[in-house]
């Protein structure tokens, strides 16, 4: 065991430092670079290898997003089950180590594995005592004004009453997952002590979203633990990009029906053009009643049809009902020369 420098030592150490008689370290180094800049001016930042950081700070506040959608929904639907006021919110989201977020937990506690379909590995769903006996005692009749925490694994009878409420979270995890990917997440197993499961090794890093859960007078934690590992295929788009791209994507569909909704009610003349010519000023200034223009159209040949002015199709004059009409043949081409 290391030597442990008591309140006189320190004393004394600083008073050397302070003296002279003991130099301070210097931390400083030289920071050397092939690129030739000035590094003076480059900031350093120490970096822990222990704890790496996979998951990006856009994608940490995507998942910060969604599950603050989670907590909402959560919360509503708890509500309602409980016939009580639930407030659910996301207090901490972050990236740490698995064996760290286990060392933090309680035990006992409810300890809940959940699996998604169409992703590999387990998730941890951990809820505090500290909410779940409240909880229970609602669900019981109580009021949970003097009610007693115990410090002991949930009963066989709890653990199914507990098993309504994590249903209900999983039905809201799934929605909220929505907007990602189709996910349908199920508890495969339940502990009280998390010490004893380990469904990735200690170092491998987890997203751990810390949850706050208020029943009345009564608070709790609760952590939904996210090995990488589980989510890697789905990282890409959890980017801030695509994130934003979804809602972006939705607002111009929307926009695109409406827009066409009204141009299929907006009215456009139709007009067909029969020929075309050229013809000088002077004879243009002199022509009168009866007069009549030659051109080198045939006038057995198809004529245009034109929407607002612009050249769209080929037609064949006829007759409807007494009235004149222009049967449509086919869509004009750019090779067509009309």
């Amino acid at each position: 065991m290391a030597d442990v420098l008591d309140q006189g030592d320190v004393d004394a150490l600083l008073a050397a430092v302070a003296s002279g008689e003991v130099e301070e370290e210097d931390t400083s180094g030289m920071i050397f670079s092939r690129s030739g800049r000035d590094m003076s001016t480059v900031e350093v930042r120490s970096y822990d290898f222990k704890r790496p950081e996979r998951v990006s700070k856009d994608q940490m506040r995507a998942l910060q997003t969604l599950h603050e959608a989670f907590a909402r929904n959560f919360g509503a639907a708890l509500s309602g089950f409980l016939r009580a006021i639930v407030e659910v919110r996301v207090a901490t989201c972050e990236q740490m180590t698995y064996g760290d977020f286990i060392s933090g937990l309680p035990n006992p506690t409810s300890f809940n594995l959940i699996s998604a379909d169409t992703l590999q590995g387990q998730m941890c769903l951990e809820i505090s005592p500290l909410i779940i006996y409240p909880i229970i005692d609602r669900l019981l009749g109580g009021t949970s004004q003097e009610l007693f925490i115990p410090q002991r694994p949930m009963t066989l009878i709890e653990t199914r009453l507990i098993e309504n409420v994590t249903r209900r979270g999983l039905e809201a995890l799934s929605e909220a997952w929505e907007s990602v990917r189709k996910l349908s997440f199920e508890i495969t197993a339940t502990e009280s002590n998390p010490q004893l499961v380990q469904i990735v090794p200690p170092n491998e890093v987890v997203v751990v979203v810390g949850l706050e859960m208020k029943l009345s007078n009564r608070a709790g934690t609760m952590n939904l633990c996210i090995p990488y590992n589980v989510i890697e295929p789905v990282m890409e788009d959890l980017s801030t990009q695509n994130w934003f791209s979804v809602g972006a994507d939705e607002s111009v569909q929307i926009s695109h029906e409406r827009l066409e909704g009204s141009l299929e009610r907006a009215s456009v003349e139709v007009s067909g053009l029969l020929a075309e010519t050229t013809i000088s000023f002077r004879d243009l200034a002199g022509l009168s009643v009866g007069d009549l223009i030659l051109t080198e159209k045939p006038a057995g040949d198809p004529v245009v049809l034109c929407v607002e002015g612009r050249k769209k199709f080929i037609g064949r004059l006829g007759r409807c009902n007494r009235n004149k009409a222009i049967e449509v043949i086919r869509a004009l081409q750019p090779s067509d020369r009309y």
